[in-house]
């Protein structure tokens, strides 16, 4: 939003009743897109790391199955990239979680290099590809459909769709989006310009609910007073958590430029893919995909851990991350923060068994995720939402204030780009789906 767009007059309730219609086709098309990317990521998924090895009598879990696999997930991507027309669209080291829409012509590229990192076991989730799915998609549907919808207020509806699908509840998507459209120019209040995402991010979780039930909720032992300690334990976890996290934004332009350097997309993502594949293979299979499942796995089996191979695991996923996101996969970034920041926080609770797990694991998540999304609300729901308790709120809200210290003048996850037209800047974006 720029200073030169014109200021929107103040929503009446009889607009917001009749923009509710295509809100509502948003947020269900929104998450169907979601179900199908996912669907069709797992059925992959399933093939390269259960039926083929079982096939072919081989362990997936050992070491050079997991190279081959990483291996070959780079080459398949990169190809991708280079050969199928769209070229998987921007790269997704450069671009924020919500970002201008794409050409409608790059959406298959970006949807097939999405889905082969995810069946593949890239670490990285598929927030950032099926946001700029669905987004382009719904510019260009609605701007045929309803043509007086603005182009803006549909991505806004779109993103917010995606994210109530993603995280299950449209409360992600009211964190998200509070302080986007209270920047917007025009009259009414917050909760005027809030109304639409919200009617699409309901209509998303709902429509995932019924589809997927998605959760980020992890079984813990149950947490029923909050304590002073745990409220410094909680401190000093965050912070070391955000810390983590600025340490990789720090280091993440270097890796981006290693891989780059090499300048030919397969070659890029072959070299990402095989540097993967020793790092899959170091950390074992906990290591891998996305980490929401794998996240679920760790902390409810931590007793099989000992402290050093919590380490391991911990810098194997960070390096993975910056691998990943470097080497021009597609893909988000905040799904592997959330399983690094439970590993951080499972190390914490094991060096000091008196922290309480979830204490532990809900700081840890919420000083990455902090350090990755720049977003305190964002950071505050995933830590509670990992534990599923109420009581963590309070002890979130006041650990992010110091952890947000060390973030606010640290640079973001993120490659910053030159102005141009390409197909995510406004310019190019104003012919999105054309």
């Amino acid at each position: 939003m720029t200073s030169s767009e014109p200021v929107l007059p103040a929503p009446t309730v009889r607009s917001l009743l009749l923009l509710s219609i295509p809100a509502l086709v948003i947020g269900i098309v929104s998450a169907l897109t979601l179900w199908a990317v996912d669907e069709i990521a797992g059925v992959v998924e399933d093939g390269v790391w259960t039926a083929l090895p079982h096939a072919l009598g081989i362990d997936p879990s050992s070491g050079w199955w997991i190279f081959a696999v990483l291996t070959v997930t780079g080459f398949a991507v990169g190809l991708t990239a280079w050969l199928v027309p769209g070229h998987a669209g921007p790269d997704s080291a450069t671009t924020e979680l919500v970002a201008p829409p794409l050409r409608l012509a790059v959406v298959p590229s970006l949807a097939l290099a999405a889905m082969l990192g995810l069946a593949g076991g890239v670490s990285l989730g598929p927030e950032n590809p099926i946001i700029a799915i669905n987004v382009s998609i719904m510019v260009t549907l609605i701007g045929r459909l309803w043509k007086r919808v603005p182009a803006n207020v549909v991505m806004l509806m779109a993103a917010s769709g995606t994210i109530g699908a993603l995280f299950g509840t449209p409360v992600a998507a009211a964190l998200v989006f509070t302080g986007i459209v209270a920047a917007v120019r025009g009259g009414g209040e917050v909760w005027d310009k809030l109304f639409l995402p919200l009617v699409s991010a309901a209509a998303g979780s709902l429509t995932m609910t019924l589809l997927a039930h998605p959760s980020f909720a992890i079984p813990m032992p149950a947490y029923t007073q909050v304590t002073g300690w745990d409220l410094l334990a909680a401190l000093v976890i965050a912070a070391v958590s955000a810390a983590i996290g600025v340490l990789a934004a720090t280091v993440f332009p270097v890796v981006h430029r290693a891989f780059h350097a090499l300048r030919h997309p397969v070659l890029i993502t072959l070299a990402g893919g095989a540097v993967l594949g020793l790092l899959g293979a170091l950390g074992g299979p906990i290591t891998l995909f996305k980490g929401l499942q794998q996240m679920g796995e760790l902390v409810t089996h931590r007793g099989d851990y000992t402290a050093g191979q919590l380490v391991t695991i911990t810098v194997v996923k960070l390096a993975a991350l910056l691998v990943a996101a470097g080497a021009g996969f597609r893909g988000g970034r905040v799904f592997p923060a959330v399983f690094i920041g439970a590993a951080v926080g499972t190390l914490a609770s094991s060096l000091v068994p008196g922290i309480p797990v979830a204490v532990a694991v809900a700081a840890g998540v919420l000083g990455i995720t902090l350090a990755v999304t720049r977003d305190g609300w964002i950071a505050i729901f995933v830590g509670v939402a990992v534990t599923h308790n109420l009581l963590i709120l309070p002890i979130l809200s006041l650990a992010v204030l110091p952890a947000w210290l060390i973030v606010t003048k640290a640079p973001p996850l993120l490659i910053r780009t030159e102005p141009e037209a390409t197909p995510t800047s406004p310019r190019a974006a104003d012919g999105a789906g054309r």
